[in-house]
Parts: C-alpha cells; sequence; structure tokens
C-alpha cells in the first residue's frame, strides 16, 4: 500500500513569484473563492501603492478573511459564486514576508472581556495560586 507521502504531487502555484498584490487576491477571490470579482475599498488601494513604492508590492499574501464561509460574509454558506469581496486594507507582516490582506469586517484580535483574567489571579503567602479557572 502506497502512503501519500510516497506519491507524487501535483501542485502548481496559483501564479508565479513576483505578482502584484492586488492580481494575488483577485487569483485567489476568483479560483478558491468563487468570488466574481474584487472590491479594493479607497484605503486599500492607497496601502498597496504605499507598500509597492517600498519595494513590497510583490511579496506573497495572506487573506483574513471569516472561517465561516469561502466568501467574507459568514452567512454565504457552501461554495457561494458570483459575489463580490471587498478588501478594506492590506498590512505587512514584514518579519515574516508576506503582506495581509482584510477582507470583509474580519477582526484581527477577538475583543477582550472588560475585566482581564489577571485580575481574577491571586498567590497567596505559601504559594497556592488562585483564580486560573
Amino acid at each position: 500500500m502506497q502512503t501519500a507521502a510516497n506519491s507524487g504531487s501535483h501542485f502548481a502555484p496559483l501564479y508565479p513569484p513576483g505578482t502584484p498584490i492586488r492580481e494575488q487576491i483577485e487569483t485567489v477571490a476568483r479560483r478558491l473563492y468563487g468570488a466574481a470579482g474584487v472590491e479594493f475599498l479607497p484605503e486599500c488601494q492607497k496601502r498597496i501603492d504605499w507598500l509597492t513604492e517600498r519595494g513590497m508590492g510583490t511579496l506573497p499574501v495572506c487573506m483574513s478573511k471569516t472561517h465561516l464561509s469561502l466568501s467574507h460574509d459568514p452567512s454565504l454558506k457552501g461554495r457561494p459564486r458570483g459575489f463580490t469581496i471587498p478588501v478594506r486594507n492590506v498590512y505587512p507582516s514584514a518579519g515574516a514576508g508576506f503582506i495581509v490582506a482584510l477582507a470583509g469586517d474580519i477582526q484581527l484580535m477577538p475583543g477582550l472581556g472588560k475585566e482581564p483574567a489577571y485580575t481574577r489571579i491571586d498567590i497567596d503567602a505559601n504559594g497556592v495560586i488562585s483564580g486560573l479557572t
């Protein structure tokens, strides 16, 4: 029996290295997500221009979108087709060497509660920690 690790690969990139940010986003949106197109919001286009002027215009792109749908819209289930995916901004993850594209209303960090959990943690004189559960 042949294992997956020993079988051949048919990997082929969607686009060649050096493809501009905008084209990478459009290719991923159309070919992987099923979008009809991409709407680059005005602030996003300014950021793409800014990144390009600084030599980062062809870095690989990582799409940040809802995990609940192939689209930007969590209510579009299954394999939606024909939608327009709005890209509101892009930012560099320079240390990692890629650009992050923010699609729809995606949040980068979950919101924090009104009271941080650390305020309930304590250690007594005997070194017993409380408040971790």
